[in-house]
């Protein structure tokens, strides 16, 4: 059975099944394509050139 259906935040691209981004404040989106999962953001480059500042799953795109 699935759980809550996931949703991606608009302004940071954070991975939430909220309605309202937990990190940001921002708008959720239920479109959105794969995903990054930052396990050290002060190490990944990734996530510097998508400027993400703490670890989490995020969305490459988001609509």
């Amino acid at each position: 059975m699935a759980g809550p259906a996931l949703k991606a935040c608009k302004v940071c691209s954070f991975i939430s099944p909220e309605d309202t981004c937990p990190r940001c404040g921002g708008q959720m989106s239920r479109e959105w394509q794969g995903y990054l999962v930052v396990i050290d953001h002060t190490k990944s480059e990734i996530a510097k050139k998508m400027g993400i500042t703490s670890n989490g799953k995020y969305a490459l795109r988001v609509r």
